[in-house]
């Protein structure tokens, strides 16, 4: 039975105690599907995500002729063993320019933008294209490097945004001269001329990661270019990935998905439990007592992949937690924490301090004790929805005091009370408004369902008792408490 169009999450009224497992990194899934199609063998990933973005990656590769068997998990309902048969280097189909290959990619921007860089090494011409919000988002910088790779590439709406077209056929011979090309671009071992591209990552960086992937097999030259080119999270991720991976075969373990456990840690933050007294025989009177909530996420990463493993230093130490990574750096005693803490500000980066998780954070942020910016998030309005306009707007709709100046959001403590969210078919507004359920009476999620992009059974998580979930109570909108196998998004 599908989730219904309008769901109401009761605030917990008891402590928890739970260790809740979430499925496997969507980042991590993606990429290493790329990575073992192009592998030379058979590779087993393990733990691997399966959601509608996974699922649409890996029917997409299945469609370009791959062999992908997928099996299910044991530890964890949404991940899939799923083995590929990579060949090397080669895409084993193309379609004509009469009847293109056909990849359907939906609302997925991983699947989008690496299938575009992956269907150059193959032969034949390939259109991909997806739902309206993904044919809104943009290509134009990742279009324009394969360009200059040397391969044609043709925006139906010549926009250059989905749907498009995309030539295979590996380009005979580099267009530049020889005078063109700088030594730096000659193959250090071979010393042959390579195909040249800059990509900037200013809009998205899954342009870069898209090239990376594909860049020993296209024997691509690639230079990453726009803001924090050289730190990039997700850069970062895709080259520590390439570097792991068993590239001529083997087993791969996807590990947890650091954005989707960003949820759960959260629950810590806001969700205590209400006082209550109790008589002390020690001391012969009425004390106050409050239970903590004893919440982890299991097999929390610690590789240093997922930019968003910094939430949880999020929410032991609040807005000032990027102060503590000068310290680290530094070797800096103990009271210079305290005195960092005190005079760095409350200003969170989507680009250096937190990935998606900092949705998580700007909701959460009306709690703390003072304002808090959150910065650099222009990348946020061309995801799944416009999120910066998306977030002021429910977070204000709850009584938050929210201001928008650019591409910064600053959050000033308020007193939240219920309403009904618009999720915009974005999977992480629903999750974030979802644990603000948990503490806040009345908040009512609309479009529930669209969790099924990264997380479907969250709300299962939600709802399922301890120590496997929260125990909360999730209503339909008539108040009816909804069993557990009516909270998976299908």
């Amino acid at each position: 039975m599908p989730l219904p169009p309008l769901i109401e999450i009761v605030p917990l009224d008891k402590p928890v105690h739970a260790e809740i497992t979430v499925p496997g990194s969507k980042s991590i899934t993606n990429r290493a599907l790329v990575l073992a199609a192009l592998a030379d063998g058979e590779t087993t990933l393990q733990g691997a995500l399966w959601s509608e973005d996974t699922q649409v990656m890996v029917e997409c590769l299945q469609e370009l002729g791959y062999m992908v068997n997928v099996a299910p998990d044991p530890n964890e309902t949404c991940n899939r063993t799923i083995t590929v048969y990579g060949l090397g280097g080669k895409v084993p189909r193309g379609g004509t320019v009469e009847q293109p290959l056909e990849l359907f990619v939906g609302n997925a921007g991983t699947a989008a933008r690496f299938l575009a860089a992956m269907v150059c090494l193959g032969e034949g011409v390939y259109r991909l294209h997806g739902v309206p919000r993904m044919q809104e988002r943009p290509q134009s910088a990742l279009f324009v490097a394969l360009r200059a790779l040397g391969h044609r590439v043709e925006s139906e709406q010549g926009n250059d945004k989905l749907p498009v077209r995309i030539w295979g056929p590996r380009p005979s011979s580099y267009s530049r001269s020889v005078g063109d090309l700088a030594p730096k671009y000659r193959d250090q071992l071979t010393g042959e001329r390579m195909p040249f591209c800059k990509v900037s990552i200013v809009e998205s960086s899954q342009f870069a990661s898209a090239l990376l992937l594909c860049s020993k097999a296209g024997s691509w030259k690639i230079e990453v270019t726009g803001e924090n080119a050289e730190e990039s999270p997700y850069v970062a991720m895709t080259l520590k990935l390439i570097e792991a991976f068993p590239h001529r075969g083997g087993r791969f373990r996807i590990e947890p998905d650091a954005s989707s456990g960003s949820y759960f840690w959260a629950v810590r933050k806001i969700a205590e439990p209400p006082e209550f007294m109790e008589y002390s025989e020690q001391f012969g009177v009425e004390v106050t007592t409050r239970l903590c909530n004893q919440l982890t996420v299991a097999d929390w990463p610690h590789s240093g992949w997922q930019v968003d493993e910094g939430f949880l230093n999020f929410v032991m130490f609040g807005p000032h937690f990027h102060a503590l990574r000068e310290i680290e750096k530094t070797g800096k005693p103990l009271n210079a924490v305290f005195a960092a803490l005190e005079s760095s500000e409350r200003n969170i980066s989507r680009i250096s301090d937190l990935g998606d998780s900092i949705m998580t954070a700007i909701v959460l942020a009306p709690f703390e004790s003072e304002s808090c910016k959150f910065t650099d998030l222009g990348r946020l309005r061309v995801q799944e929805c416009e999120r910066v306009v998306a977030l002021r707007t429910e977070l204000t709709k709850c009584g938050a005091k929210v201001i928008e100046i650019g591409d910064t959001l600053e959050v000033f403590p308020s007193q939240l009370h219920g309403a009904e969210i618009e999720t915009y078919n974005d999977h992480r507004m629903a999750m974030c408004f979802a644990i603000l359920g948990l503490k806040v009476p009345g908040i009512k999620i609309k479009n529930p369902a669209c969790v099924k992009k990264t997380f479907p059974n969250f709300f299962q998580k939600l709802a399922a008792a301890p120590p496997h979930g929260l125990g909360a109570n999730i209503l339909d909108a008539s108040g009816h408490k909804l069993a557990h196998d009516e909270l998976f998004a299908d």
